[in-house]
């Protein structure tokens, strides 16, 4: 069955490649290779690690609209944090390899990830299962979704063809920039050691406030589920120095909201922790942060500015970060052994009443013709195909798994797959990985609603209706599976 992943509309030659890939055909050979993709890494072999390290400068040269916000009204007007992209190339030494690129942006597009699926497996021989792309989620990032700038009524009212142009400039540069990253990451690896050791850092928030009418705000939420574990992999070379430091928290970048290029607290945090071990590469990888905002942020603290209050975070991160490689690290052995696959996701059909609300002259016409075409579809009875929800796993030896979803995935998750897989090797599970394709949503939270239960995924019907109440079971079936499949 098809998955619901529309085209893009993009720019360049070489990037059209895209819009076919979008195609149900490409995503159908997608699935394909995912699912038939070999297991790399001898059982019985641990053979010392390789790396490759490489990062690319990734900030807009110009003015361009940044995504995150449905509110904003014009391009960016200035640069407060440069963005990256990093790669961190990872050999075992048995066969098993994996590269893992973070970058400072709002997600990983669908078109985006297949066409790095693509040239690199052309160029460097690389599967699927051996790439792994995650997003910081910076609210301050440039768009890379142009179909939303269709969707989007600010965008209709506000934004000129040069601002759109601009943002499919960008987004045919991006992809380039990454395959190149990847390449340069592979390139004469050098003998390194591998470390795991964790640290806590205290501002991410619970931002689901239950209200007396029921419904759920956009707030402080102290009583909430959380996830305050800070995740940390050091990759020391030979020579005893730090190379690279990878590490995780799992709350929104959204400390900021104004109209400046920035990478939020996360680049905040990567920019202190790479003046304190020169020479090292810090990497950011977002967690499970759906339902998840630093505290405070914006305007909360009278008297404070935000441009403080975001450094203060980055601060709080690095220095969890530093905690961490100060205590008492677990070495992580090989054999490497990778798997990607995707869950597939049912809707719940939209009530009639509901789509026509989408039908009037408040939504652009690109949102009124999807409303009229689900209308027609629901007519014929015809069913919402799936969406694929990518699902992948890396196992490293018996000392780390880490799990990574698709999607603005709920705290529940994380919390859950961390006690389901609870065991000898430590877990670490990272969200907003490989196709950030809006909010995946608990069994809870889409029973409770609100904004990360189906609101936001259909507010310009991005999404045809909101998932079905099995959707963190389809998910979960699948970590299970890949994790029996790299299981040593």
């Amino acid at each position: 069955m098809k998955s619901n992943t529309p085209s893009l509309p993009v720019a360049g030659k070489r990037f059209g490649l895209l819009h076919r890939l979008a195609s149900a055909c490409a995503v159908a050979a997608v699935l394909a290779s995912w699912t038939a993709a070999p297991l790399h890494g001898q059982p019985d072999k641990t053979t010392g690690w390789k790396a490759g390290v490489a990062s690319v400068k990734i900030t807009p040269a110009g003015p361009i609209w940044l995504a995150g916000y449905a509110t904003r009204s014009q391009p960016s007007d200035g640069v407060d944090l440069d963005l990256f992209a990093k790669a961190l190339f990872l050999d075992d030494g048995a066969g098993g390899r994996v590269v893992m690129v973070t970058t400072d942006l709002i997600g990983i597009p669908l078109a985006l990830r297949q066409y790095v699926e693509r040239e690199c497996g052309e160029l460097f021989g690389l599967k699927p299962h051996e790439i792994l792309l995650n997003a910081s989620h910076t609210h301050s990032g440039p768009e890379v979704r142009p179909e939303r700038m269709a969707l989007e009524a600010a965008f209709s009212r506000n934004a000129k063809k040069a601002d759109v142009d601009a943002v499919n400039k960008y987004q045919a540069w991006l992809v380039e920039a990454v395959v190149n990253l990847i390449g340069k990451s592979l390139k004469g690896p050098q003998p390194v050691h591998l470390d795991i050791s964790h640290g806590r850092a205290g501002f991410a928030m619970n931002r689901r406030r239950p209200e007396k009418n029921g419904q759920y705000s956009n707030n402080p939420f102290p009583d909430g589920p959380v996830d305050q574990e800070v995740p940390v992999l050091k990759v020391t070379g030979a020579d005893g120095k730090m190379k690279a430091v990878v590490f995780g928290y799992a709350c929104h970048n959204t400390t900021l909201s104004a109209f400046r290029v920035s990478g939020d607290y996360a680049g905040y945090a990567q920019q202190y922790l790479e003046t304190s071990y020169p020479g090292a590469t810090a990497m950011f990888m977002m967690g499970c942060a759906g339902d998840q905002n630093p505290y405070p942020r914006r305007n909360m603290v009278p008297d404070q500015p935000v441009d403080e209050l975001v450094k203060q975070h980055g601060r709080a991160l690095a220095n969890a970060v530093a905690t961490a490689l100060g205590s008492v690290p677990r070495p992580v052995k090989g054999p490497l052994r990778t798997a990607l696959d995707n869950a597939m996701l049912g809707y719940e059909p939209m009530a009639k009443a509901e789509l026509e609300k989408f039908n009037t002259a408040a939504h652009t016409a690109p949102v009124r013709e999807r409303a009229q075409n689900l209308m027609r579809s629901a007519e014929r009875g015809e069913k919402l195909p799936p969406l694929a929800c990518p699902v992948q796993v890396l196992q490293f030896g018996r000392d780390l798994i880490l799990v990574a979803i698709g999607g603005e995935v709920v705290v529940d998750y994380s919390l859950r797959i961390k006690s389901e897989l609870k065991g000898p090797a430590y877990v670490w599970v990272a969200g907003y990985s490989n196709n950030v394709f809006g909010y995946l949503a608990s069994r809870r939270v889409i029973a409770e609603g609100g904004y990360e239960g189906g609101g936001a995924n259909t507010r310009i019907l991005v999404h045809p209706g909101r998932f079905t109440l099995d959707a963190e079971e389809m998910v979960m079936a699948k970590v299970h599976d890949l994790r029996r499949r790299v299981n040593p």
